[in-house]
């Protein structure tokens, strides 16, 4: 729809405008000639002498919104309309349009791209109220279970048609059956795409993985406090949406208001050192030594290799230091309890009430809606890790995600396939440490085989961590001719996590993510 000399007027959504936000800026758009980018939800002035691009998602709320712009002819705010929806319309919404004002139109796509972009490597769903829907023991949200399943379904298709890829999917079997549905529903709905996509051309499936995976497969990686300064900054500053509010009055003492000085690199300098800054006021007096005590719990081992022998000694000193809020003991004493799979109904009770956090007992006590053992003990061994005593580690950074052995397990096809089933026929034999895809000639310069090598996607059922995001693009730097894809309904911190978990048991009042609400 771009024409030499012509501007344009961009309306977005909600949904739109953080995939838009997450991977182009506003001097890009000008390049296309998009002058003004305007809220579809908000009164506008009408300006019928420019034509309107609308990027939306096709729900009722955004259709609704654009069918207004365009009432009747003498009151179209713009002089046509270019509509781009971010995956399938639905018929009715599609008749409801063309019923009204198909005369104003002047292109109608689906470009299928209902994901936002977040990094290189990782992408979001943007619905954090999945994890609720997904693992509340409430049956009266059955239905809204299965519309978001639906919806996370669709939006994980428009994940592989953006990469060109038809995955052979799998999931991990066990202890819920969150990941089983979702897989089925994505298997379907990636048959169904392909069917109808590319004049109607079948396209078999690619020399590709999509893995998908309830959250409580590693519990111990969302509690545990990261020291990578991506993830520690999310943990332990205030950034809401984002925004770190600390820099914002740090640039407002400094006056520094300037464009120019905005735009420089000593000012990226300024915020990346006032972070580290910051991060290191939170770290020094109270987290270096938690993270020591940390560390052994999580591995069952101290700095030195030796096995610790009773887990309680090291939890006892956090529980009893002032110093150390209710979250940090919460997540040191879910620590405890996942080392040793599991406690006593007593045992709990004890540590809850000398710790005094009955009221937030249920951070604790509620993840085993996740399928974790936290009360009785669970008779079934915890998972073997692969022995990483070799690699060089931090003393306080001793911990491996989970995640990392999966995907490297994945890429070497060493999955148990009892384990994580397939939901279709396999594909074509995994081997991501030196095959490419069959359809593409072996390329000697790495960024070109990068692009057209094999691809591990990664799907998390209810949020991953910066550490596991980390871990995907290290196992990628090891595996040059695999690619490693992770995304999730959201993107966790600890504290969030803990505050969703304990209102897994209450009753949601209102659904506000479901689509056509």
């Amino acid at each position: 729809c771009k024409k030499e000399g012509e501007w344009k007027i961009m309306l977005l959504d909600e949904f739109t405008t953080k995939l838009l936000a997450s991977c182009c800026k506003m001097t890009d758009l000008l390049a296309e000639g998009i002058t003004v980018v305007e809220n579809i939800y908000k009164n506008r002035e009408p300006v019928r002498q420019m034509k309107a691009l609308y990027f939306i998602s096709p729900t009722s709320k955004s259709v609704d919104c654009f069918l207004h712009d365009f009432a009747s002819k003498s009151e179209n705010k713009y002089k046509a309309a270019y509509i781009y929806f971010t995956d399938f319309c639905p018929d009715s919404l599609f008749n409801k349009i063309k019923a009204s004002c198909s005369k104003s139109i002047r292109r109608c796509k689906e470009i299928n791209i209902s994901f936002i972009p977040l990094e290189s490597q990782v992408y979001t769903l943007d619905v954090p109220d999945a994890f609720y829907y997904c693992y509340s023991p409430d049956p009266s949200n059955a239905n809204g279970k299965d519309a978001i399943m639906e919806a996370m379904a669709e939006q994980i298709v428009t994940v592989c048609a953006t990469l060109d890829e038809n995955p052979g999917v799998r999931y991990k079997s066990k202890p819920l059956d969150n990941a089983s549905k979702l897989a089925q529903l994505v298997e379907k709905k990636l048959e169904n795409y392909y069917k109808i996509d590319q004049k109607s051309l079948i396209k078999g499936k690619t020399h590709s993985q999509l893995i998908i995976i309830d959250r409580g497969f590693d519990p111990v990686s969302t509690v545990l406090h990261e020291l990578t300064f991506q993830a520690m900054a999310y943990d332990l500053l205030p950034i809401e949406n984002d925004t770190y509010n600390n820099i914002l009055a740090y640039l407002h003492k400094k006056k520094l208001k300037c464009f120019k000085q905005l735009i420089s690199f000593v000012f990226q300098q300024v915020v990346h050192l006032n972070l580290a800054e910051d991060c290191m006021n939170k770290f020094k007096p109270n987290i270096e030594k938690l993270c020591k005590s940390e560390q052994d719990l999580a591995l069952g081992t101290d700095a030195e290799g030796q096995k610790v022998k009773d887990s309680m000694r090291v939890l006892l000193p956090v529980l009893l230091n002032k110093n150390h809020d209710n979250y940090d003991k919460i997540r040191a004493i879910l620590l405890y309890i996942f080392s040793i799979n599991g406690t006593t109904e007593e045992n709990l009770d004890r540590l809850i009430q000398n710790v005094k956090i009955e009221n937030e007992s249920d951070m604790i006590r509620n993840w085993s809606y996740l399928g974790v053992p936290i009360v009785p003990p669970s008779q079934q061994s915890k998972p073997l890790r692969k022995d990483r005593s070799t690699e060089e580690t931090f003393q306080l950074s001793r911990w491996t995600p989970f995640i990392k052995d999966i995907l490297e397990d994945a890429i070497d096809n060493r999955l148990d396939s009892k384990e994580w089933p397939y939901c279709s026929q396999c594909p074509a034999v995994w081997n991501g440490s030196g095959a490419v895809s069959a359809r593409q000639k072996p390329r000697a310069n790495y960024l070109e085989d990068r692009k057209n090598g094999s691809k591990l996607i990664v799907f998390v059922i209810g949020g991953i961590t910066y550490s596991e995001m980390r871990c995907a693009y290290e196992v990628s730097q090891a595996h040059k001719s695999c690619e490693v894809i992770i995304g999730s309904t959201h993107i966790l911190t600890p504290r969030k996590l803990l505050d969703d978990i304990k209102m897994l048991n209450k009753p949601k009042d209102k659904v506000s993510f479901i689509k056509d609400e």
